[in-house]
């Protein structure tokens, strides 16, 4: 693999493993065990049955879980502590094999902590995503949402190998969103759960803005 192809899988594997852990690992190692893609040596284990038929499993267990409201939340907070390291794990990995002129210790350093970065933006996308859907009473976003995030792990993946210049664009259109779009999700759970833990407060703003209007009415 060259540096591109290489840097792209360490990045897009981190980035699908912030999202989807057990889908990419289904789809890496089925792609390297098709011959699709060569995983570098210490990520061949990826592409081991055992490791493929429980990360099937994993993952038919995630389809489930991750459409149920309040479910598809605390099975994001539990995976806080699965996906980040493992996309830490799988950047490493696919980057131990760089040439960086760097020392062996100091380059997986570095990929554990890029890996680890940005696996820990797309986890937590993901589940400031879906904390500020379940607000809302109806369970079909949860559906579409989790469908959504599937096929973007899918597509992710895809331009990693077989595109991967491709990928990179798209990788800088998501940090951009990353910036714009956590504030806003982070204050708008903090507003709910704020009035969550205040009902008074905000039965009397809501009764306030009322009256106010019916002034302005008048």
């Amino acid at each position: 693999m060259g540096v591109i192809e290489t840097l792209a899988l360490g990045m897009g594997g981190a980035w699908a493993s912030g999202v989807n852990l057990y889908g990419t690992v289904v789809i890496l190692g089925m792609m390297d065990n098709f011959g699709l893609m060569d995983l570098p040596p210490e990520l061949q284990i990826l592409s081991s049955w055992w490791v493929l038929a429980l990360a099937m499993f994993l993952y038919l267990i995630e389809f489930v879980a991750d459409k149920i409201p309040i479910v598809d939340s605390v099975w994001d907070a539990i995976h806080t502590f699965i996906r980040i390291p493992a996309g830490a794990l799988l950047a490493a990995g696919a980057m131990s094999g760089l040439d960086a002129g760097l020392g062996e210790g100091a380059q997986t350093a570095i990929g554990l902590l890029v890996g680890g970065t940005i696996a820990a933006g797309s986890h937590f996308t993901k589940a400031g995503s879906r904390a500020a859907i379940n607000t809302s009473p109806e369970p079909v976003s949860n559906s579409i949402a989790s469908v959504a995030e599937d096929v973007a792990v899918f597509g992710a993946l895809y331009t990693v190998v077989f595109h991967p210049v491709i990928f990179f664009v798209l990788f800088a259109v998501f940090v951009l969103l990353l910036v714009w779009l956590v504030p806003k999700i982070w204050r708008f759970i903090g507003q709910v759960f704020g009035n969550a833990r205040h009902p008074t407060v905000a039965y009397g703003q809501a009764k306030a803005y009322q009256t106010s209007g019916q002034g302005m009415a008048g």
